[in-house]
C-alpha cells in the first residue's frame, strides 16, 4: 500500500472518529432530556420519551439512516449527507443512553435524596448536584460500551453517502483489486479507535473512584 492510500485511510478514520464523537455527545444530552422525560410523572412527558425510546431501539440503524435521508427532502429540509447522518446516529444512540441513564438515576441511594429535602435543596438542585453526578458516575462502563457501539455502526452511514472508514476501504479495494488489505487496514483501524476509547473509560473509572472526577 503507497503512502497516499493510506493518509486516505487515515483521513477516513479521521471522519468517523470525528462524527461518531459528534453524535455521542448530542446523543449524550438528548439522552439526559429524554431521560428526564421518562422519569417524570407526567404522562405528557413520559409517554412521548417512551415512544421515542422503543422506536429507535427496536428499528434497525441502517432502516433508520435511509428514512431520515429520504425523509428530509420530502419535509422541504435539505442539509448534505453527513448532516443527516449524524441527525441519525444521534437519535439512536440517545435512545440507549437514555435508558441506561435511567438505570444510572435509579441507582441513586434514596437517603441520599431525603437528606437533600431535609437541608431544602429543590427538584432542580437535587438534579444538578446529586442525581445527574451520581448516575452518570455509575453509568460510565455503559456509557463507553455504547459510545464503542457508536464507532463500530458509524459504518452504516456509508448508505447514505458519506466517506467514512469503511467506505474508503470499499472504495479502494474497488480500484485497486486489493480488498483483504484495505479491509485488514480498515479492521485494524477500527480496533486501535475501540481500544483507545475503551482505555479513556478505564481511566475516567479509576478518576471516578479515587475521587479525582
Amino acid at each position: 500500500m503507497s503512502m497516499r492510500l493510506f493518509e486516505l485511510m487515515l483521513w477516513a478514520a479521521g471522519n468517523t472518529l470525528l462524527l461518531s464523537a459528534v453524535s455521542i455527545v448530542i446523543g449524550l444530552t438528548l439522552g439526559l432530556v429524554i431521560c428526564a422525560g421518562r422519569l417524570s410523572p407526567s404522562a405528557l412527558l413520559r409517554w412521548p420519551a417512551v415512544a421515542f425510546i422503543s422506536f429507535f431501539r427496536g428499528v434497525p440503524l441502517l432502516v433508520q439512516l435511509l428514512l431520515i435521508y429520504n425523509l428530509l427532502p420530502v419535509l422541504g429540509v435539505m442539509v448534505p449527507s453527513t448532516v443527516a447522518a449524524l441527525i441519525g446516529l444521534s437519535l439512536c444512540t440517545a435512545a440507549y443512553q437514555a435508558e441506561n441513564l435511567r438505570g444510572g438515576f435509579a441507582s441513586v441511594p434514596k437517603g441520599l435524596l431525603e437528606a437533600a429535602d431535609m437541608v431544602g435543596l429543590n427538584a432542580w438542585q437535587q438534579f444538578r448536584r446529586i442525581r445527574a453526578p451520581i448516575a452518570l458516575r455509575l453509568t460510565i462502563p455503559a456509557l463507553v460500551n455504547e459510545a464503542i457501539l457508536i464507532l463500530k455502526a458509524s459504518s452504516l452511514i456509508s448508505v447514505v453517502g458519506v466517506i467514512e472508514l469503511t467506505r474508503m476501504a470499499q472504495n479502494l479495494a474497488a480500484s485497486t483489486y486489493k480488498p483483504l488489505l484495505f479491509y485488514a487496514v480498515a479492521g485494524g483501524l477500527y480496533l486501535m479507535m475501540n481500544w483507545t476509547l475503551a482505555g479513556a473509560g478505564s481511566l475516567a473509572e479509576r478518576l471516578v473512584k479515587t475521587g479525582r472526577a
